[in-house]
């Protein structure tokens, strides 16, 4: 059953990631990360309604909004550190995803299985507010950097 739960979360990934790349002839980096942060959030609301008949569209939407952000992030790198310094970057930057994905659902399902499942909308909803003001605060620092270029 959690498999099966889990598969709907990656076919939104793929499916997103097959629209991204359309949509990236449109929107920038930043515009992409926000509206992908934005359906995440629409996700979570879903997850967040009573009734099981809602959590499959939540997890697909989920995963929707996570497809654009990796790319955004990594195609960004250069812009918002510099050429120099964009290989240094882009591998932290693959680390700490691939951390955290090691770590992250072994992590929560300690906390599921010890306390209860009802915490995962609400973990997720913590890590969607703070990658949404760490990328903020990513973007007004780089803005204001080319400000200062121009």
């Amino acid at each position: 059953t959690a498999a099966s739960w889990a598969s709907l979360f990656y076919l939104g990934i793929t499916v997103g990631r097959f629209f991204s790349g359309f949509l990236t002839m449109k929107f920038n980096d930043q515009q992409m990360i926000r509206l992908g942060q934005t359906l995440i959030a629409v996700g979570i609301a879903r997850l967040l309604l009573p009734g099981s008949a809602v959590l499959p569209v939540g997890l697909v939407v989920i995963g929707l909004g996570c497809a654009p952000i990796y790319p955004c992030i990594i195609h960004e790198t250069p812009s918002n550190f510099g050429r120099s310094l964009s290989m240094s970057m882009t591998g932290i930057q693959m680390a700490a995803a691939y951390t955290g994905t090691t770590l992250l659902s072994p992590l929560f399902g300690v906390l599921a299985q010890n306390i209860t499942m009802q915490l995962y909308p609400w973990a997720l909803l913590v890590m969607l507010v703070l990658m949404f003001i760490l990328s903020e605060q990513l973007h007004k620092k780089t803005a204001a950097r080319r400000a200062k270029s121009s």
